[in-house]
């Protein structure tokens, strides 16, 4: 199930700020190329733990 194209147009990747492409079941990034899953047809837009620069554990 495709989402929509209003929906694709709104959305950006939380990491760059880059637009998104659909591609098959997930979301890229076209500049920083990271994949973000959709599920049941949600995009699941959480950013990886290692982009996370201020993590000090």
């Amino acid at each position: 199930m495709a989402l929509p194209k209003e929906l694709l147009e709104i959305l950006a990747c939380p990491v760059c700020k880059g637009d998104l492409v659909e591609k098959k079941n997930k979301l890229v990034c076209r500049r920083c190329k990271i994949d973000y899953p959709i599920e049941d047809g949600i995009p699941i837009l959480l950013p990886p733990e290692n982009t996370n620069k201020n993590n000090k554990e």
